[in-house]
């Protein structure tokens, strides 16, 4: 049972961090770096970096709280 506290928290803790990072993302004009004729490329990239700036965001939160028994 604990272990499935443990899960969803840390799905929460991921899903929170991709759309803090999705929201910082956007805020950065891809279009003015990238000479990309088609948008949905950007934002394609954009979704990629946001997802892996989550996993690495959340899985640093998690070890400094849930894994070391800080919860």
């Amino acid at each position: 049972m604990a272990n499935m506290a443990a899960s969803v928290i840390s799905y929460f803790v991921f899903f929170a961090c991709f759309g803090l990072s999705f929201y910082a993302i956007s805020s950065i004009q891809f279009e003015k770096i990238c000479s990309v004729k088609n948008p949905k490329k950007v934002q394609i990239l954009m979704f990629l970096l946001s997802l892996c700036l989550a996993y690495v965001s959340s899985q640093a939160i998690l070890q400094l709280t849930i894994y070391n028994g800080f919860a």
